[in-house]
C-alpha cells in the first residue's frame, strides 16, 4: 500500500498534468468544460449543455457528450505526465442530455499494462442521471505532458 506522501505527491503530478493540459486544449476551453478532479488515473470534469450544443431533436449532440467523455479519458491517462493518446474509444448512450443540464463525467483507469491501458467514463446529469458510458484504450508514446519535468 502506497503512503499518504506517495498518494499526495501522485495527486499533484495529476494536477499539474491537468492543469498544464487545459491551458493548450483549446476544445475544452470551447466548450467550458471544468476540471473538478483529478488523481492519478482519474478524472471528473463538467460541462453545461448550451443551445449551440443540441441537436435537430433539442437533444444534447452526442458528439458534444463524447467530447466530454474522451477530454475525461485523456486527462486521467495522462495523469502520469507520460504523453498518451487514444488507440480507439467507444460510447453507449443510455438518456439524452437537456439544454441546461450539467453533465459529469468520471473517468477510472481500468488497467494499465506496458504502453497500453483501459479506462471507463461515466457520464451523468447534474442528477445522477446516466447518460452514457465510454470505454476508451490509451497508447502511451514519446514525451510528458509537462515537458520540463520527468514523472
Amino acid at each position: 500500500m502506497a503512503d499518504q506522501q506517495t498518494l499526495d505527491a501522485a495527486k499533484t503530478l495529476a494536477e499539474n498534468c491537468a492543469h498544464a493540459m487545459y491551458q493548450r486544449d483549446y476544445a475544452a476551453i470551447a466548450l467550458e468544460m471544468k476540471i473538478l478532479e483529478v488523481d492519478a488515473g482519474f478524472a471528473r470534469l463538467s460541462m453545461v449543455i448550451r443551445k449551440d450544443m443540441s441537436n435537430g431533436h433539442g437533444m444534447c449532440h452526442g458528439g458534444m457528450i463524447f467530447s466530454l467523455a474522451d477530454t475525461a479519458f485523456a486527462y486521467a491517462c495522462n495523469s502520469y505526465n507520460t504523453t498518451t493518446v487514444a488507440a480507439g474509444c467507444n460510447i453507449e448512450y443510455i438518456a439524452p442530455g437537456m439544454l441546461g443540464d450539467t453533465l459529469i463525467a468520471e473517468a477510472r483507469e481500468v488497467t494499465v499494462s506496458g504502453r497500453s491501458g483501459i479506462y471507463d467514463v461515466a457520464i451523468r446529469n447534474q442528477d445522477g442521471k446516466a447518460i452514457a458510458f465510454f470505454r476508451g484504450k490509451s497508447r502511451q508514446i514519446k514525451g510528458t505532458v509537462i515537458p520540463d519535468q520527468e514523472s
